[in-house]
């Protein structure tokens, strides 16, 4: 800095000024400031500069990379953060990356507040965070008093999966997920909920999986197995609805004729056009929007109450969901025969 402002022939604190967007030099100044930053291929030290600062307008954010609709969240949220000049520091977790490994790293940035999707609720790190900073629990309702939650309102979502399903004419609706977190057994039974609701409670059927692609494929072979198929399949997430029509397809179970097939998101996996899958859409830009604002709201008062906010839930039909099949005979590996009348 000392250099571009010789290079200027300006001072060190007007080229401090410039550099942090302050108001005060004047326009010929801060082009005078630019062209030496330019000259000199100056880059200031982001690191160096928080460390001198009382506040480092840093937010974390742990995600899973591989959610689709996790990554998308986190583009959102990088591009309002900049809106608010807020940085914000990301932390994938890995099988090996836990909840307390991640947690820790953002801490050390410095980070003045934190939101997690799906966070270990036992992590002593997590525990560290929400009692010193502002913390918001991502994509599931929050096991913790203390911390506000951003996530999708799954009771309506559900209830618009079914209700879609049985408008279509079908009666036999499974559904595949279960696990994860919060959100998987919330999830659940917001299915049993609307599977009741639409008076049929009696068919409720589980295949209790996870959120990714093997969960899918693994109910979907657990499906094939049995002596009859649903005629309707809901699936937790858009990884697991893409991974049910991809072994039902192999196993020559045709999509949406023979078994109709839903995800849950509406991520680009969903709208991609081998998929072309039926799904609950999560707002990604609402859901960013929220958790910022929650964010923000927290940090201008520590003592204001905690929210739990459920962004609507809409549905987008695409052609993974079509007219129940009528009673069918099944042959050999879980297919369904021919139509009977």
């Amino acid at each position: 800095m000392s250099d571009v402002a010789r290079r200027a022939g300006v001072s060190r604190q007007l080229v401090s000024l410039v550099l942090r967007h302050e108001a005060g030099p004047s326009a010929a100044s801060r082009e005078a400031v630019l062209e030496a930053v330019a000259d000199l291929g100056f880059q200031a030290n982001t690191s160096a500069q928080l460390l001198r600062q009382e506040r480092t307008r840093l937010i974390g954010v742990m995600f899973e990379p591989r959610i689709t609709f996790e990554s998308r969240f986190v583009e959102r949220l990088l591009e309002r953060a900049a809106g608010e000049r807020l940085g914000v520091v990301l932390g994938p977790v890995t099988p090996v990356r836990t909840t307390d490994v991640v947690v820790t790293e953002l801490l050390g940035h410095r980070v003045e507040a934190l939101g997690c999707f799906n966070p270990d609720p036992s992590s002593a790190a997590l525990r560290t965070a929400i009692a010193r900073m502002p913390v918001i629990w991502l994509g599931e309702r929050s096991v913790e008093p203390r911390v506000d939650a951003v996530h999708s309102d799954d009771v309506a979502g559900l209830r618009l999966l079914v209700e879609h399903l049985v408008g279509l004419g079908h009666r036999d609706i499974a559904y595949a997920g279960g696990l994860g977190g919060r959100v998987g057994p919330d999830r659940a039974d917001a299915y049993r909920r609307a599977m009741a609701g639409a008076g049929l409670g009696d068919r409720i059927d589980q295949v209790v999986v996870g959120f990714g692609e093997e969960d899918g494929a693994a109910a979907a072979t657990l499906l094939l197995a049995r002596d009859h198929l649903p005629t309707a399949v809901i699936g937790c997430s858009d990884h697991v609805g893409a991974a049910l029509i991809a072994v039902f397809s192999r196993a020559g179970v045709r999509v949406p004729e023979d078994v109709s097939v839903t995800g849950y998101d509406d991520s680009d996996i969903a709208a991609l056009s081998y998929h072309d899958l039926t799904a609950v859409r999560q707002d990604a830009d609402l859901s960013a929007a929220e958790a910022l604002r929650a964010m923000t709201r927290r940090l201008e008062d520590p003592s204001a109450a905690p929210l739990d906010v459920a962004t609507p839930a809409t549905l987008t039909v695409r052609g993974s969901t079509g007219p129940a099949r009528t009673r069918t005979a099944k042959d050999g590996g879980g297919r369904p025969g021919s139509r009977m009348e």
